[in-house]
Order: structure tokens, then C-alpha cells, then sequence
């Protein structure tokens, strides 16, 4: 089943079961998807759907640092549901441990052993091989660690 066909399915599911923060929440995906398609005139498969799943999830994540330093605990509680369900369609993310082993094997490739100078290169090679499993800010940790 695809992503879309898996979206539908879970969204229909949701509204039987009154579940109205899945329902919304996947209905909120499934218009980002559907209006990039209406604005590319392209169907997207899996592998496309995916970045743009990634980019609600990161969307939800900043807003939670603002809702917290206004207090807001409601909205905050809001978006970690709506972040947990959208995560759910995502490819499994690797770990920071994991990160690091990349990190160091394609930096060994390169020929790159420390300075900061190689950030550019080095985060480049490296999120053009992790896009999708990581997240680009364990990334850049995890880049920062090794040129340093």
C-alpha cells in the first residue's frame, strides 16, 4: 500500500473512531501533498511524499519552542500528538550514534580530518546520503563534533 493509499486509509479510520487531532493532522498532510502536486502539476510517489511529511514534522518542532516560552502547555501537547502521528509515515530516523559512524566513513572518503572550513562539503556529502533518515540539526551536531 502506498503513502497516500496509507494516509486515506488512517483517515478514514480516524474518523470513525472521532479521533479528531489524527484526523486533522493527517488531513493537514494530505492538502501539503496535494497542493504541491496541483502547484508542480506532478504525481508524487513515496520517496517524494516523504520530504514533504519531514517538513510538517520540522514546521510543528519549531513552533513547540515558541509555545513553550509563552506557556502554552495545550499547544504544546497538541503538536507532540500531531508530530508523533505525522513521524509515523516517515521512514525510521537514525540515531546520533549512527550519524557519527556516517559522518566518519564519508569524511574518510573525502579525504577531510578536521577544520571548520569543511563544514560546507562535509554537511553536503553527507545530507545528500542521509535524506529522509536524519534529522539536519543531529546532522550538523554530529558534523560539527567530528570536524572539531
Amino acid at each position: 500500500m502506498g503513502l497516500k493509499d496509507r494516509l486515506m486509509a488512517d483517515l478514514k479510520d480516524a474518523m470513525k473512531a472521532h479521533d479528531k487531532v489524527r484526523k486533522d493532522t493527517i488531513s493537514f498532510a494530505r492538502a501539503a501533498i496535494k497542493q504541491y502536486e496541483v502547484d508542480n502539476r506532478v504525481e508524487l510517489s513515496d520517496e517524494e511524499i516523504v520530504p514533504i511529511l519531514a517538513k510538517q514534522v520540522k514546521m510543528r518542532r519549531d513552533a513547540l519552542s515558541d509555545f513553550e516560552k509563552a506557556g502554552r502547555t495545550d499547544l504544546t501537547e497538541a503538536y507532540n500528538a500531531e508530530i508523533k502521528i505525522l513521524e509515523s509515515y516517515l521512514p525510521e530516523q537514525m540515531s546520533l550514534e549512527e550519524i557519527r559512524d556516517k559522518v566518519s566513513e564519508i569524511a574518510a572518503s573525502m579525504g577531510i580530518e578536521s577544520g571548520k572550513e569543511n563544514m560546507g562539503k562535509l554537511m553536503g556529502a553527507v545530507m545528500g546520503q542521509l535524506k529522509g533518515k536524519a534529522d539536519g540539526n543531529t546532522v550538523r551536531q554530529a558534523v560539527t563534533e567530528y570536524l572539531s
